[in-house]
């Protein structure tokens, strides 16, 4: 998948080859932003008026704008899960929340 940041927000990125242009979706929003250019400098400028437009409309509404991810992530396994990881974990001398993070750092790198 190809992504691009811009002031902590991040867009998926696709080539629409019918209609000749890049086309972008930011991520982790209830919201659906989009936006397009035919270059990627363009695609970028695309990009940062979008994200300033969001958090406009935000302001405009008296809304606080979406954050992608705030970094506390809840999560609710079987017991028995729960357990095996726990005992992973301190087998490798970590915290079950290092280790539950470096897990899911390498699930994101493989795709």
């Amino acid at each position: 998948m190809n992504t691009m940041s811009h002031g902590g927000y991040t867009a998926r990125i696709e080539f629409d080859e019918r209609d000749g242009i890049f086309v972008g979706r930011i991520l982790g929003l209830r919201s659906i932003i989009s936006f397009h250019g035919e270059t990627v400098t363009q695609l970028r400028r695309e990009f940062a008026a979008a994200v300033k437009d969001y958090l406009r409309d935000c302001e405009a509404q008296g809304l606080a704008p979406e954050k992608p991810a705030s970094g506390k992530l809840l999560l609710r396994v079987p017991p028995e899960v729960h357990s095996r990881a726990l005992v992973a974990a301190q087998a490798k001398g970590k915290s079950l929340n290092q280790w539950a993070t470096e897990a899911i750092q390498r699930a994101v790198a493989e795709g």
